[in-house]
C-alpha cells in the first residue's frame, strides 16, 4: 500500500465521516456568516484549522504532549457552540462577513482540540510506520482538501439561501447558527 495516498484518504475520511459530524458542524458554523464571494476568508480560516490540527497531532505522534481525552471530548462541542454564538453576536452587531479575531481564535483552538481528539486513532495508524513525516503530510493534505469541499458547498448553500430568503442576511445567519447549536447540544452529552 502506498503510504501517502492512504493517509490523504484517511484525512478526507476524517472530515467527511458522517458518524463524526462535529468537524462538519464546526465548518458550518465557521462559514455561515460569509457569502460565496468571501470564500478566500473562509479558506484562510480552514487553513488555520489544518495547521493547528496538525500541530496537536504532531505533538501527540512524536510523544511531546498527550491530552486528557475526557477533557478534549468535552471541549470539542464547546468550541462549536462558541463559534455559532459568535456568529449570532456578529449578526446582532452588524459585523457579518468579517473574518475577525473571534473566528481566527476559535478556528485555531478548535484545530488544536480536535487534533488531540483524533490523536489516539492517528497514533494507532502511525504505529506501522517508522517514517512519520510522509503519512503526516498526506493526512494534512486530506484534511485540507475535504475542508475545502465542505466549505465551498456550505458557502454555495448559504449564498443561495440568503438570496432566496425574505430574511436579511443577519437573520439568516442567526437561524443557521441556531441550527448548528441544536445539532451540537447532543454532543455535550
Amino acid at each position: 500500500m502506498d503510504t501517502f495516498p492512504f493517509f490523504v484518504n484517511e484525512g478526507l475520511v476524517h472530515v467527511l465521516d458522517p458518524n463524526a459530524y462535529d468537524h462538519i458542524l464546526f465548518l458550518a458554523a465557521l462559514a455561515v456568516p460569509f457569502l460565496f464571494k468571501q470564500w478566500k476568508q473562509v479558506v484562510l480560516l480552514a487553513t488555520i484549522f489544518t495547521i493547528t490540527h496538525c500541530a496537536s497531532l504532531a505533538l501527540s505522534a512524536f510523544d511531546v504532549f498527550r491530552a486528557d481525552m475526557e477533557i478534549i471530548e468535552t471541549l470539542i462541542p464547546l468550541t462549536i457552540l462558541a463559534t455559532a454564538l459568535g456568529n449570532i453576536a456578529l449578526a446582532l452587531t452588524e459585523q457579518l462577513g468579517k473574518a475577525g479575531w473571534i473566528h481566527g481564535i476559535a478556528t485555531g483552538v478548535f484545530g488544536l482540540i480536535h487534533g488531540f481528539g483524533f490523536s489516539s486513532h492517528f497514533n494507532m495508524l502511525m504505529q506501522a510506520y517508522d517514517q512519520k513525516l510522509l503519512p503526516f503530510l498526506g493526512f494534512a493534505l486530506g484534511i485540507e482538501l475535504s475542508q475545502l469541499i465542505v466549505i465551498l458547498l456550505i458557502l454555495a448553500i448559504t449564498t443561495a439561501l440568503f438570496r432566496m430568503s425574505p430574511l436579511k442576511q443577519k437573520w439568516s445567519v442567526i437561524v443557521l447558527s441556531a441550527v448548528v447549536i441544536a445539532f451540537t447540544i447532543p454532543l455535550l452529552f
